[in-house]
């Protein structure tokens, strides 16, 4: 296994929900509205982003429609109606030559051999830029399209994510890199020796294998993985090679990135196998005033309805009817805990006991940034506070989530990124072929494989 040794530069994703990433941005004039089912608009995104030089693209996703209180989802699409993401990245491929092409998979209503053979089918396809994002998700309702009465239990789902992904690879090493002979003078397709059969048998899964397709060309795809609680840290630690967080502060964000790092001593993980690249909200204007009217713009068009769905989801499915939106809210309602994203419950929490804080606050601040960071002003502030954060250790990179897609990714290509190439923070052009190659992470060993020492691992 070995990495890239050129210069560090940030890493670079695209997060994008269909219309864009704030809560009112479907009813924006420049939005695409029907976003979620309008492929030519992903091929938009997909080909601003690579004229932008970003390492990756990067699709959410859930197995359910949104539940809730039908007159707040009325007005709120996302998560709604959408394509399934790896359908359409596979169709992206054919139209990008360079972007990485990351998708969302549950681990909790997935087997590992469908995962397994769709990511390495996606890897193929696009000639290795293919990524998988492991979650555990966070709508309950997807549980009742499966069979269950409820979901998972926050430890169990992520004792079961690490043997799904455990079983995954061992699926992804079924054949050698060099087991596909394809030899019409001899006759043979592939040397049977250089096929391996799983046979994982521990808690939760029970595999055969092998998987029938050959051994993806990033060897693995690249794993991603979101989470800020203890069993999300050490789920990133054993597997993650992009991790998606909640980061607001810069002393927070250098606390977390050192002790993920950290942990992964344990799991015999080079710290610089590991991008921490958290959400970033860029609103940007040629003035820092031009900036804050297009924050304030969007804010004036979420309908308190939706405002109260969004902040009871970020709390964990509390009911917010009746709260009285300009005054603070009730201490009573805040729960010790759920079964919800820790990460945005505790930063919810965090921004709700600020005195003075009502409930319109709240819900305005996280129809944004959707419990992300908000950064707001020129180019030129915009890349110093990136570049801060970036040299103090605190994060590899950002996930850009644009507010109104696309206009604000336009934005961001046609400001933003000139300015953080001009201080060499940013490739000008692709250097390598694959996405680990661009985002400098080594292609893993076959474990069956020959090492480098000569033994087989």
């Amino acid at each position: 296994m070995k990495a890239s040794t050129s210069k560090p530069r940030l890493a670079l994703g695209l997060l994008i929900h269909p219309t864009g990433n704030h809560v009112a941005s479907w009813l924006h004039p420049s939005a695409q509205v029907d976003a979620g089912s309008n492929f030519a608009h992903y091929a938009q995104l997909a080909k601003t982003a690579e004229a932008g030089c970003f390492d990756f693209m990067f699709l959410a996703d859930a197995l359910a429609v949104r539940g809730g209180h039908m007159e707040a989802l009325s007005r709120w699409p996302q998560y709604m109606a959408y394509f399934e993401p790896t359908t359409l990245l596979s169709a992206l491929a054919a139209l990008t030559r360079n972007l990485g092409l990351v998708a969302t998979a549950t681990t909790s209503y997935n087997e590992p051999f469908n995962i397994a053979r769709r990511f390495a089918s996606l890897d193929h396809i696009s000639h290795g830029r293919a990524g998988w994002n492991v979650v555990t998700s966070s709508n309950p309702d997807e549980a009742l399209n499966f069979g269950r009465p409820e979901h998972f239990k926050h430890g169990d789902r992520y004792a079961r994510a690490r043997e799904f992904v455990e079983v995954v690879k061992k699926l992804w090493d079924s054949w050698e890199d060099d087991a596909f002979i394809r030899d019409r003078a001899s006759g043979r397709y592939f040397e049977p020796s250089k096929l391996h059969v799983a046979h994982h048998a521990q808690e939760h899964f029970n595999v055969r294998g092998p998987l029938n397709i050959s051994r993806a060309p990033q060897g693995y795809p690249v794993i991603a993985q979101a989470g800020a609680s203890e069993d999300g840290r050490e789920l990133a630690a054993h597997s993650a090679e992009i991790v998606f967080t909640p980061l607001h502060s810069l002393d927070k964000a250098k606390a977390f990135y050192q002790d993920v790092k950290r942990r992964m001593d344990k799991y015999r993980r080079a710290e610089d196998q590991m991008k921490i690249t958290p959400g970033l909200n860029v609103i940007v204007g040629a003035t820092r005033d031009e900036a804050v009217r297009k924050q304030k713009h969007l804010e004036s068009l979420v309908h308190p309805a939706v405002g109260l769905e969004l902040l009871s989801n970020a709390l964990g499915g509390i009911d917010l009817a009746g709260c009285d939106i300009d005054r603070p809210l009730p201490l009573s309602l805040i729960p010790e805990d759920t079964n919800t994203s820790k990460g945005t419950l505790a930063h919810t929490i965090e921004m709700s006991q600020k005195e003075g804080t009502t409930v319109r606050q709240l819900y305005l601040e996280y129809a944004g940034a959707r419990g992300q960071r908000t950064l707001l002003g020129t180019p030129q502030s915009i890349v110093d506070d990136m570049e801060e954060w970036f040299h103090s250790k605190g994060v590899d990179g950002f996930l850009i989530q644009p507010s109104v897609a696309p206009a604000d990714l336009v934005d961001f290509v046609d400001l933003v990124v000139p300015e953080l190439q001009r201080r060499d923070l940013l490739r000008t052009f692709y250097e390598g072929g694959t996405l680990r190659d661009n985002l400098q992470l080594a292609r893993p060993d076959n474990r069956h494989a020959a090492s480098t020492t000569g033994e087989r691992s």
